[in-house]
């Protein structure tokens, strides 16, 4: 599973998404734009703005109508209360807070600021005014409907990664993070393979998807760039296929909850 060498590669030209727009017929269209096709064994990391964008995940703060909780939970962070009511409603619990910062656990199981709620390269509409941009309704279902639009449309079924930056508990920095996945063995079990040594690991699992998710968030870009797709090429993930969600800890293993 260790490749010599990986290619990481921004598709280039991918326009302003749009709600309702076929993001894989402007995968393909990408793909032609950099001359190259898939292959067998690569894997697309699609930033998850694009893909809340296709599938009109916007919500207008005029139509919010916050909670008292929310309110109060507002005025505690120095937050918009229609932006808390719209990161509750996303949200399983709050995990901590100050001003400035609001963290939750996704409905989805992941913890991070705001519910993932954003409204950076957001543009506001002409007659609801300022939104705000909400996660995918599912994100491993998004990657699945993907990768089978490719291979519809091209032969090859790619995996396909959503990515998003996340920050961390204890260190500075996001990082990109697989919130979907199809078409690998996203938390890669290692256990019962043997070290230089000959020794047995007991613990050793790798979270594949996180880490193409974090390699092609270099190519990707945080700012201005507008390349939200990033095509991996020679890693060829094989194994079960399974979902971003399994790489999220169980309640009963989580010694931080």
């Amino acid at each position: 599973m260790t490749p010599r060498r990986l290619e990481i590669t921004a598709l280039p030209g991918i326009p302003l998404v749009q709600p309702g727009d076929d993001l894989a017929t402007l995968i393909v269209a990408a793909l032609g734009r950099a001359e190259t096709a898939l292959r067998a064994g690569d894997a697309l990391v699609v930033a998850q703005k694009v893909v809340s964008k296709a599938e009109g995940r916007y919500a207008a703060l005029a139509s919010v109508e916050p909670r008292p909780e929310a309110r109060d939970l507002a005025a505690r962070t120095d937050k918009d209360p229609r932006l808390v009511e719209l990161i509750l409603r996303e949200s399983a619990r709050v995990v901590r807070h100050r001003p400035g910062l609001l963290i939750v656990q996704h409905r989805h199981g992941y913890v991070l600021a705001n519910a993932g709620i954003d409204a950076s390269n957001v543009e506001p509409d002409p007659v609801a005014g300022e939104r705000v941009l909400l996660l995918p309704e599912d994100p491993d279902k998004s990657c699945r409907t993907l990768r089978r639009r490719l291979r519809e449309a091209t032969g090859v079924a790619p995996t396909v990664i959503i990515n998003d930056s996340l920050g961390r508990a204890w260190r500075h920095g996001t990082v990109g993070t697989a919130l979907g996945a199809a078409g690998l063995a996203a938390l890669l079990d290692l256990r019962g393979e043997t070290d230089l040594f000959g020794r047995a690991l007991r613990v050793s699992q790798v979270g594949l998807a996180d880490e193409l998710a974090s390699a092609a968030s270099l190519v990707q870009g945080e700012a201005a760039e507008g390349t939200p797709v990033a095509l991996v090429r020679g890693m060829a993930p094989e194994g079960a296929d399974q979902q971003a969600a399994d790489l999220i800890r169980s309640e009963d293993e989580d010694l931080f909850r």
